[in-house]
This record gives structure tokens, C-alpha cells and sequence, in this order.
């Protein structure tokens, strides 16, 4: 490495299962970089699944590898029940309280309700993370700043809760603001909880929801942290060729509805985030550096890299669904979840250690196919 390394922010976004993915992208980087490194990224932000990710990362920032190793002994080994209950009573007896509750307008119940309930997920945080560590790292000087979006429910919205060094600040823009807090258990659950899908969580004032609910710029807190450079991954595939409109007699699912308002909240806004960010960097580049720094421009190019899956994680799933339990193979098999057509909801619910072996795997090989162009990236 020649010169001073830049300082790159990690985007982890958001996808349930999906989420598997960037732990083989993260692996992979553990071999391309070199042994001394500690950790490749000071900036660390996540939203919905990645948040998890990121945290665990962020305890760890003084070993990367370390944090990797642990993502992986995870994530390897996931099932459903580590994640929602999926015995017969967790999964149907919850589902039919949330429907009842949707039909009676929460007359009868005092506590959020959702379709699965997230409690052993809960319950395998609250065992193995410590929180305390996060603070640590930045003492450290191994972590400028770590943060989880969360969407708000009443105020409508977007709020990235972060931790990190005292010089930053705050931050405020249409419907997105930045509010230091230390990070705790309540911010993970609220971020990685899929609407409808899992229960909201009361932070302060209100109840918060998965963090790519209205999140029209996921690269943004990044970069209000400081970072110069963004190192994002995705959980879909990016910029896909159009789909061909072929005439469709048969309603859509509720399956196929979900999974494809799920897409939209996952994947549309970190696209169009990316493609607003290369604009302005062409913009910038027609501006001579001599009238930037005369009017004091206030932006100022930024480069980035997105490594997104190169397969379809909907098409993996549908190889995997038979390693879900028979109560949730059955919830989705009502809505049509096990169709072709609802693969999508269901590449999000898989969480079954063969499927995110798959999308380690894949996450892996996509990155090992770039490393010489990723290590240069990220200063190495």
C-alpha cells in the first residue's frame, strides 16, 4: 500500500435471509487482504439483516477476521428456529392472532403482532453480542463510527441511530435524519424487522420497522460519517435486463404480491441511490477543480463499488425450500409462497443452513472474480 488508505464506509443493506450473501463477500475479503490489516473498514453502516452483520463486525473491528469467523460459524449453521418459531402453535397461533388483530384494528391486542415471531432471533443476540464492544472499538481507534437505520412508524421517518467518534454530528434532510445514541439490541431487532413479518420495536418515542422502509438514500449515512469512499453489498441483483411482458391470465399471489413489494423495499432504493451518486459524480467532473475550490462546491466526487449477487437468490431458494420446517412450508404454501411466482418471499424467510450455504458460496466466488480490482479499491 502507497500513501494514506482511504477511509471506506461499508453499506450493508438489508434482504431476511438474504443476508447470507454478504457474510461470503466479507469472507472472501479476509483471504484478498493482507494479514496485518485489521480492519479494511472505519466506517461501518447496516440496515434491516446487514445491521446484524454490521454489528457484529463493529464489536469486532480491531479484527476483521475475527468478526468473519464469527458471521460465518452463524450463519453456516442457521436454521428457521434460531431466527422465528416454527413449531405449530408459534408459527400458526401467531399468524391467525395477527390476522384477527388486522380485522378487529388492534381492538383487542396491546402488543405489536406480526406474522412470525422473532423472539429466538431475540433471544440468540441478546446471548452472543456485546454491545459494550462497539464502544470499545471506537476507543480504540479501530471504528470512526458504526450505525442502523430504523423506519419510523408515526413520523414516517428514516433514522440512522449512530455511535462513533465525538466530532460528529447530527444530521437532518427530507424525510432522513442521523441521531447519535449508543446502539443496542432494540436497534438491531427494529432495523431487521421485515414489515408485516416480524413484531415493531419502541425506541424512544415511537415504534420502529425494517430500516429499507423508506429509505430513499441508503449510501447517505456513510458518507455523513466521514467515509470517502463506499464499499456496498447488495442482496439482489443489480441492474437487470428488462422483464419481458408476456400476457398473464392468473391473479398474482399473495406470495408473489409480498415478495415483489419486499424487492422494492430492498433493493429499488439502493439502486436508485447509486445511480443518483454516479450522476453527480459526472457532474463534478465537468466542474474545473479551480472553480470547486474558488465557490467552495460542496460536494465532491465519490467512488464507490457495489458486489451484488450474480445468480438470482429467488432461484436458489426454490433448490432449498424443502429444508423448511412443515409448519412454515405450509403457512407459505397457503399464500404461494412455493410457487415459481413467489419464490421471492420466500428467498427472504429461508433461513435454513443449506440455503445460506448456498449464498455464502456465491457471495464468495463473485468476489475472488473481482479481487484484483476490489483490493485496489479498498487501498491495498
Amino acid at each position: 500500500m502507497t500513501g494514506e488508505r482511504p477511509k471506506v464506509g461499508l453499506i450493508m443493506t438489508g434482504g431476511g435471509a438474504r443476508a447470507a450473501y454478504q457474510v461470503g463477500v466479507l469472507r472472501a475479503l479476509t483471504e484478498l487482504l493482507p494479514d496485518e490489516v485489521r480492519t479494511p473498514f472505519p466506517i461501518i453502516c447496516g440496515s434491516s439483516a446487514g445491521a446484524i452483520n454490521a454489528a457484529v463486525l463493529a464489536m469486532d473491528a480491531g479484527d476483521f477476521r475475527r468478526g468473519v469467523r464469527r458471521l460465518m460459524l452463524v450463519w453456516k449453521n442457521f436454521r428457521v428456529h434460531h431466527v422465528y418459531r416454527a413449531d405449530p402453535w408459534g408459527a400458526f397461533g401467531n399468524s391467525a392472532l395477527w390476522i384477527c388483530t388486522a380485522l378487529t384494528g388492534g381492538a383487542f391486542s396491546r402488543r405489536p403482532v406480526s406474522l412470525l415471531d422473532n423472539a429466538p432471533l431475540a433471544a440468540l443476540l441478546g446471548r452472543y453480542l456485546d454491545f459494550a464492544a462497539i464502544q470499545r472499538s471506537i476507543d480504540a481507534g479501530h471504528l470512526t463510527a458504526f450505525s442502523v437505520t430504523c423506519s419510523g412508524y408515526s413520523s414516517g421517518q428514516s433514522v440512522t441511530f449512530f455511535q462513533g467518534n465525538s466530532g460528529l454530528q447530527p444530521w437532518a434532510r427530507a424525510r432522513r435524519i442521523g441521531v447519535p445514541m449508543t446502539i443496542t439490541l432494540d436497534h438491531l431487532l427494529a432495523s431487521s424487522a421485515l414489515p408485516f413479518i416480524f413484531p415493531p420495536v419502541h425506541i424512544n418515542r415511537e415504534y420502529f420497522g425494517d430500516g429499507s422502509m423508506r429509505q430513499i438514500a441508503p449510501v447517505s449515512p456513510a458518507l455523513h460519517l466521514g467515509a470517502d469512499r463506499l464499499f456496498v453489498i447488495g442482496v439482489g441483483r443489480q441492474q437487470q435486463p428488462p422483464a419481458e411482458r408476456v400476457r398473464i391470465e392468473t391473479h398474482p399471489s399473495l406470495a408473489q404480491i409480498a415478495g415483489h413489494a419486499l424487492n422494492s423495499i430492498f433493493l429499488d432504493g439502493l439502486e436508485v441511490d447509486l445511480e443518483r451518486l454516479q450522476r453527480i459524480n459526472r457532474t463534478i467532473e465537468m466542474i474545473p477543480r479551480d472553480t470547486l475550490e474558488r465557490d467552495n462546491y460542496p460536494l465532491h466526487h465519490v467512488d464507490f463499488r457495489v458486489i451484488a449477487p450474480s445468480e438470482e437468490p429467488e432461484r436458489i431458494a426454490m433448490t432449498h425450500a424443502d429444508e423448511l420446517p412443515h409448519t412454515i412450508r405450509a403457512l407459505l404454501f397457503m399464500v404461494g409462497g412455493l410457487r415459481r411466482s413467489g419464490a421471492n418471499l420466500l428467498s427472504y424467510l429461508l433461513f435454513e443452513r443449506s440455503y445460506c450455504r448456498a449464498l455464502i458460496r456465491l457471495g464468495y466466488q463473485d468476489t475472488i472474480a473481482r479481487r484484483d480490482e476490489l483490493t485496489a479499491f479498498l487501498g491495498y
